[in-house]
């Protein structure tokens, strides 16, 4: 099981003097309060079975997405897996067209069709949410293929968890991505559990971040609990690819407070594992870094605070008045009609 993280470091971190400007830490901790609010909103009507099927919420990883809004450009592709509600709202998805994909109505970032594991947004650069383990791996590859093809500066992130470091899709992609010099940034946000196997029980190598070596890969653990770190990793990364350099892997190293999903009742750990990383909790660290700092005011912080709030009852609301997508539409947007006349 995960290491029960010691106190201690929780006051160095603390202590820290700022790194960045007043700008960067507002945008921080506006962008991981946002997803919290958003995911204990989501909890809440999906317990109102407003929200139905699957249902994986981000609470706890929230660094990570705060981290990847700030060290990546608005024409960086990026890809990831179900757990994928922060990472989208980091990309400047909208809350309201978040909350009703969740609700399944026609107004949703995916017209209602897609669900919790499948935002997508073109506009944004954002190609999911995917559903199949792994299966987003070699997607991102290709789309850092088709970005080398194209002669860009863009990179593609390819975001997922610690199951899918087992996936031999994963040992493909790396062996193909280095072979060809590919402009790609892979992410494994570890978290600790597979479901509810731990990384400890999977494989005998726990520093997954080591995978990379067999491949020649530049490779580095991250602490998934900061904003400061994922952002300087993510700015290393991204500028040894965008060089020309090829790709590089980043292990990012967190904790979700929820269970696998809302059905699992995470039985398999303990409350003291729990309350470890609660005490390290990313939104609570950077307000108090920023107030100890006088980075900004209480005063700054509430405010964002009492928008964020207001937000979250304005896409709840969105959501749960929007129209249900049409029966009619059920094949829209699938297929590309000239492609299978059939269809039509």
């Amino acid at each position: 099981m995960p290491k029960v993280l010691e106190k201690k470091e929780n006051k160095q971190r603390s202590s820290q003097k700022p790194k960045y400007d007043k700008k960067t830490y507002l945008g921080w901790y506006e962008i991981m309060l946002r997803v919290r609010r958003f995911e204990e909103k989501a909890l809440l009507a999906y317990s109102q079975q407003k929200i139905r099927g699957f249902c994986h919420v981000y609470i706890g990883q929230e660094a990570i997405a705060a981290g990847i809004s700030s060290a990546l450009t608005p024409d960086d592709k990026l890809v990831t897996a179900y757990r994928q509600h922060g990472v989208a709202l980091a990309r400047g998805l909208d809350s309201n067209s978040c909350m009703a994909e969740l609700f399944g109505k026609a107004t949703g970032c995916v017209k209602g069709k897609g669900g919790s594991m499948h935002f997508f947004s073109k506009k944004h650069n954002y190609f999911g949410g995917n559903g199949i383990v792994g299966a987003q791996i070699p997607i991102g590859t290709g789309m850092a293929l088709a970005e080398k093809y194209r002669k860009t500066k863009n990179i593609s992130v390819t975001m997922f968890g610690d199951g899918a470091a087992r996936q031999g899709a994963l040992y493909e992609s790396f062996n193909m991505a280095m072979t060809w010099n590919l402009p790609v940034l892979y992410i494994v946000e570890n978290n600790g559990y597979a479901m509810g196997t731990s990384v400890e029980r999977t494989s005998n190598v726990r520093e997954l971040y080591t995978l990379g070596e067999s491949f020649d890969m530049p490779s580095e653990a991250v602490d998934g609990m900061s904003p400061e770190a994922v952002h300087d990793a993510m700015v290393r990364a991204g500028d040894h690819i965008r060089s020309g350099k090829g790709p590089y892997f980043l292990e990012i190293k967190t904790y979700r407070y929820k269970g696998h999903s809302v059905s699992d009742p995470a039985k398999y750990r303990t409350k003291d594992e729990l309350n470890s990383y609660k005490d390290r909790d990313p939104i609570s660290m950077t307000e108090k870094n920023i107030i100890e700092n006088k980075i900004a005011s209480q005063a700054e912080i509430d405010k964002i605070k009492d928008n964020i709030a207001a937000e979250m009852e304005e896409a709840y609301k969105f959501a749960d008045e929007s129209d249900y997508p049409l029966g009619s539409e059920l094949y829209d947007d699938n297929y590309l009609e000239k492609d299978y006349p059939f269809l039509t």
